[in-house]
């Protein structure tokens, strides 16, 4: 059987790749070129989807004291995985997830250890986070981001460490209290208690 057509079914089957023709050849590696890319687009961890109303039901895992916890302080909510998932699909709601992102990107980076990575990934954080327009531009002033521009020229592991307080602080006394007052954290938080009452009338 002869494999003249792109995307031919026998493609497979053909003995070699001298034998077949050119257009064969170009529209496998087009397959392979796409596949590639799909298999190494990145995912965050802490996408949820984009719905806004946060379902406790998908969380089975977590415990009832767990959600209940993330309103006793806002480093409580962020030592959770869920509780920054929650967060983050919270923030989407408000156009600003950029900016647990980036907390989140500088927690990353202070855990490389090869200076030649540092490097990179500070230029690349810089670029998409700091930098004035930068594609996810983070809400700092411009001293900090002067401060944070020097400190690549000698990247640390501490070159975002003020970059990333001003961010977290905004997100602390801003988007931290509003989560807590919406009606997703609401819905959890009854549901969580609920639980944990219902655990506690059977022991």
């Amino acid at each position: 059987m002869s494999c003249w057509m792109p995307g031919c079914p026998a493609l497979s089957m053909c003995r070699g790749l001298a034998a077949l023709p050119i257009a064969c050849l170009e529209r496998a590696k087009d397959l392979k070129t796409r596949l590639g890319i799909l298999l190494h687009k990145p995912e965050l961890g802490h996408k949820t989807g984009s719905s806004s109303k946060l379902q406790l039901g998908s969380r089975r895992r977590d415990s009832s004291r767990d959600v209940l916890e993330w309103r006793e302080s806002f480093d409580q909510l962020l030592k959770s995985k869920s509780g920054v998932n929650a967060f983050h699909t919270f923030l989407k709601t408000e156009f600003s997830e950029e900016n647990l992102d980036f907390w989140l990107a500088c927690e990353d980076f202070k855990k490389t250890r090869s200076k030649t990575k540092l490097a990179f990934k500070a230029n690349r954080i810089f670029e998409e986070f700091v930098q004035s327009e930068a594609p996810r531009e983070v809400n700092i002033d411009h001293e900090t981001r002067e401060i944070t521009r020097k400190n690549l020229s000698g990247a640390t592991s501490a070159c975002f460490n003020e970059a990333q307080a001003k961010t977290r602080t905004l997100m602390e006394k801003d988007s931290y209290p509003r989560f807590l007052k919406s009606a997703s954290y609401q819905d959890m938080s009854r549901q969580a208690a609920s639980r944990g009452s219902s655990k506690r009338s059977h022991t």
